[in-house]
């Protein structure tokens, strides 16, 4: 009995020796693919853009920028540009928007190259951005995005130095198996970037509106834990028109939980959804985000 009991110990060893070797080499594996994604050069010539001054370019240029692609909230760039809060994402890492105004970054960066970087996620020496979605709002059209660099270019300077980006070995794995998004530059369809539609208030304005929710409430829109983030991190809820989601909402309901933070059943939306940033959609924007949430196919909470 001894004996088999002791052969059992030795190959539950060896199982345990080989499954670590095995996952040692995945993770090798999988770290050594990211490595060589962020530091490839990505051969994209520099569109050609002339910034504008008219009030009305001006103007729906903040809008984009504070809104559509929010790069102006605490979670991204700051209200001023100045640089964001940082994010402690536990085991991920740390994740700090840097300032790029004037005196930042926005002073490295040509028109040209700044449309490159908001169109295709590529820096300025070629390389990917990192954890900047430039993949939910690639679709912006010429005007769009001409519009955002010139209000960009009005903004004033602050002077303040770049908080801390460090990415663990568990977010680089998540990023090659697609769990999250770090690496963008070879996300991006250079096919398609550039041709979203008109604004309007409809399901198909709404679906490009909608990819600025993907990344906390997963490809599905169903919502559930980020794969990695710490418990600290709100569960993002399922937006799909389930019973576990917005199921029987009206636009008055979804209007009231952009706007004020309020769901339909009374309770408050945790601060970690910017609010602040979404509720200042316009009636077209969020008729058309309504419609798209309630086309899509219902999935059960959780079904990222």
């Amino acid at each position: 009995m001894k004996v088999w009991l002791k052969r059992i110990g030795i190959g539950i060893g060896a199982l345990i020796l080989v499954l670590a070797i095995g996952g040692g080499i995945f993770v090798w594996m999988q770290t050594s693919a990211y490595a060589a994604a962020v530091e490839k050069v990505h051969d994209v010539p520099l569109p050609k853009f002339e910034r504008s001054s008219d009030p009305a370019v001006l103007a729906r240029g903040k809008h984009i920028v504070e809104t559509v692609y929010p790069c102006a909230s605490g979670d991204c760039h700051g209200v001023d540009l100045g640089g964001g809060k940082t994010l402690v994402m536990g085991p991920l890492g740390s994740i700090t928007g840097p300032n790029i105004s004037a005196a930042g970054l926005g002073i490295a960066y040509s028109d040209g190259e700044l449309a490159r970087l908001l169109r295709y996620g590529i820096k300025k020496d070629g390389r990917t951005v990192r954890f900047m979605p430039v993949h939910e709002i690639d679709w912006l059209p010429d005007s769009d995005l001409l519009a955002a660099i010139s209000y960009f270019r009005t903004v004033p300077a602050v002077s303040k130095a770049n908080g801390p980006l460090e990415i663990k070995t568990l977010a680089k794995v998540l990023d090659r198996m697609d769990a999250i998004q770090l690496e963008i530059a070879s996300r991006i369809d250079r096919e398609k970037a550039g041709r979203g539609p008109a604004p309007s208030p409809t399901k198909e304005y709404g679906s490009f509106l909608g990819r600025a929710c993907t990344g906390c409430h997963g490809k599905t829109l169903g919502g559930g834990p980020i794969p990695g983030a710490p418990k600290e991190i709100p569960v993002p809820t399922n937006l799909t028109p389930d019973a576990t989601g917005l199921q029987g909402w009206t636009y008055e309901d979804f209007d009231k939980a952009l706007v004020q933070g309020i769901r339909k059943n009374g309770t408050k939306i945790d601060p970690f959804m910017p609010v602040a940033v979404f509720g200042k959609l316009d009636e077209t924007e969020k008729r058309a985000l309504f419609l798209y949430l309630q086309s899509i196919p219902p999935v059960p909470f959780g079904k990222r």
